[in-house]
């Protein structure tokens, strides 16, 4: 199975290296130099996020590499800031059918088999083994505020049809960072994206983790998971628990309670929160940080987000965070990711629709506002 994972990453380095450059930097900036994105054309990725503290003080605020070429070498594979699909998060058994059912018969009609790579074989996690995140896109188009890159995802990974996607990074005045992702599929598949940001607020000036940034959360529910990070079809009410960031709380407001809620003995959060707002224009997520000062609110089309509190980081930092000998290592910052509802395409009582086709595209829509506290 190594043997051959490691055969399936050279081939897929050549074929990548062989196509257009996909590490050269595309560099966006706001007009009133508020902000600063860079990104690569590998997943679309978003490499260095820069922004300025309550001090007017630019800092990058985002995970990544110095030598971007890792985020395909990695054999770690954090999943830095790109664009993640076919279909984001877990997929139960890597099968799924169409239409869905509960449990789809192995070799029943209309069953497919993804590759799983995630809690030995039983999920496939993010797409499958080379998801949206480990292929090279194509820039379209750019200005000095905006990028757009394409992706053909031809059947890869054994999903049906192909999909077809623009994803457009653009940063405006006033601290805002948006981006959106338009898919079209040949056929009926299934389509659920997310951008999977690790966020330190401080950049790793005044606090190496972020168990002390301000989290709220405008969700009251938590979709219930197995031991596999499964769902269960079941939600968990957040009331009374370590799941209520209703009202804001530091991160690590009950920690000691979090121990195993990201499955085994994980410390932290690895959770989906189903939101309750009902309009796009309010924040389901704010992120703040009292040492820099920076605030993030975040808007999005989708209806939940996963926050994650990165148990598992193990990865060399880039300079500018003290690297490389220092490490990205636990809590070191949130991946917070905006999604739809996870595996849903496995949970029909769920009565979420994630299907999508010739009469039915796909949009994902994701914007991130910073300001400063005092």
């Amino acid at each position: 199975m190594l043997l051959a994972s490691l055969v399936s990453l050279a081939t897929l380095a050549q074929t990548c290296l062989a196509a257009p450059w996909p590490f050269d930097v595309t560099t966006i900036s706001a007009p009133d130099g508020s902000i600063t994105a860079k990104f690569v054309s590998f997943g679309a990725t978003m490499t260095e996020l820069w922004v300025k503290d309550k001090f007017g003080k630019a800092r990058d605020i985002i995970l990544g590499y110095d030598d971007n070429s890792e985020l395909l070498t990695d054999p770690n594979h954090p999943v830095f800031n790109p664009i993640v699909g076919r279909y984001a998060n877990r997929i139960r058994n890597g099968t799924f059918s169409i239409p869905i059912t509960k449990l789809p018969q192995p070799d029943g009609p209309n069953v497919y088999h993804i590759p799983t790579n995630d809690h030995d074989g039983q999920d496939t996690l993010h797409g499958g083994i080379y998801g949206w995140d480990r292929r090279n896109w194509t820039i379209v188009s750019k200005t000095s505020n905006s990028v757009t890159y394409h992706h053909l995802d031809a059947a890869d990974e054994g999903f049906p049809g192909n999909v077809s996607a623009l994803a457009t990074h653009t940063v405006e005045n006033g601290g805002i960072l948006k981006t959106t992702v338009h898919a079209t599929a040949t056929e009926l598949t299934p389509i659920m994206l997310t951008q999977h940001i690790y966020w330190n607020l401080d950049a790793f000036q005044g606090s190496d983790n972020i168990l002390k940034h301000h989290l709220h959360v405008d969700g009251s529910r938590v979709v219930a998971v197995d031991g596999d990070a499964i769902p269960t079809g079941e939600f968990i009410d957040v009331t009374g628990t370590p799941f209520d960031f209703r009202t804001p709380q530091t991160i690590d407001y009950r920690w000691n309670e979090t121990v195993g809620l990201c499955l085994g003995q994980c410390n932290g959060y690895d959770n989906c929160w189903i939101y309750d707002k009902s309009e796009e224009t309010k924040p389901g997520v704010s992120l703040w940080s009292d040492i820099s000062g920076i605030r993030l609110d975040i808007t999005t089309n989708n209806p939940a987000t996963q926050v994650y509190t990165a148990y598992w980081l193990n990865t060399p930092r880039k300079a500018v965070h003290g690297g490389p000998n220092l490490t990205y290592d636990s809590f070191s910052a949130v991946a917070i990711e905006q999604e739809g509802y996870i595996d849903a395409i496995n949970t029909p009582e769920w009565n979420v629709d994630q299907i999508y086709g010739p009469h039915r595209d796909f949009d994902w829509s994701t914007t991130y506002k910073f300001s400063t506290t005092t």
